[in-house]
């Protein structure tokens, strides 16, 4: 048994409007809580880090090979429709979130789909849950919203309004983002782009983030 509930993906509704994704909690088995947690870097400040710039290692390694691997991709490509055989693969870690992140955004026009798997215990606070959302304008005005307790997945096929953000948090919380992207090319770039972004963060005070965290 793995890591992943490709059944529950594979049962599970997609809603299209108004873009296309899907909220599933319990993906990530919740057997897997204590392996995953203990093998999670320390992450102490906000934003997005590339496996390449923090110890990645033990169940976490394993979790992400499995999203690598190719029946996570087929459920993904059977749910929305779509071929991603020969699409570049990216992931970045989280650990913080910090008072400039949240804020409402769509992805990039190079990312075709946005998987973020939360690793966090139950998620008490207000803040920090990912809503996915009708407009730009509004973070009231949401079709769903995703509490990033351990082993919850969401999954959306970037769009131009495919709005989302979520309320202020400060502290501790734990997200694995995956994209598949346009070109290797573009992978390169992103790996590139976060890795410079990292080494800033490194030098900074710790209230720095990146803005929209998912």
């Amino acid at each position: 048994m793995g890591f992943l509930d490709i059944d529950a993906l594979a049962a599970a509704p997609l809603s299209r409007d108004p873009f296309d994704y899907l909220v599933l909690e319990r993906f990530v088995r919740p057997e897997t809580r204590p392996a995953i947690t203990a093998a999670y870097p320390t992450i102490a400040k906000p934003g997005s880090f590339t496996l390449e710039d923090v110890e990645v290692k033990g169940a976490l390694a394993e979790l992400i090979e499995e999203l690598r691997g190719e029946a996570f991709r087929r459920a993904i490509e059977a749910k929305f429709d779509l071929d991603l055989a020969d699409k570049a693969v990216t992931f970045t870690v989280r650990g913080m979130c910090g008072d400039k992140d949240g804020y409402i955004h769509t992805d990039s026009k190079s990312k075709i789909v946005t998987i973020l798997i939360y690793l966090n215990d139950d998620w008490a606070p207000d803040g920090g849950r990912l809503r996915l959302l009708r407009n730009n304008r509004d973070l009231e005005d949401y079709v769903a919203e995703a509490p990033p307790d351990y082993g919850s997945m969401v999954a959306f096929r970037r769009a131009e309004n495919s709005w989302h953000g979520h309320k202020p948090f400060i502290g501790p919380r734990r997200v694995l983002q995956m994209n598949w992207v346009t070109s290797e090319g573009i992978a390169q770039w992103q790996r590139l782009r976060h890795r410079l972004s990292a080494a800033v963060k490194r030098l900074s005070p710790a209230k720095t983030a990146s803005a929209g965290a998912a």
